[in-house]
């Protein structure tokens, strides 16, 4: 459910404010690249350690 939460999340920000999602769901990759493009967000970074994937998402 990493989508659901960082909808929730990035609906409560101003357009260019910045939310972090952290989760442990490998398909969560490409589920939140594919999100983020249709929703019109930028992905500033995805970073995966020890089987913990951090995103940065900038509001579009």
């Amino acid at each position: 459910m990493p989508i659901v939460k960082v909808k929730k999340g990035i609906d409560s920000l101003q357009t260019g404010q910045v939310v972090e999602l952290v989760t442990t769901d490998k398909g969560s990759v490409n589920d939140v690249q594919a999100w983020a493009k249709r929703a019109g967000h930028e992905i500033l970074a995805i970073d995966e350690q020890e089987g913990e994937y951090r995103f940065r998402i900038r509001k579009g």
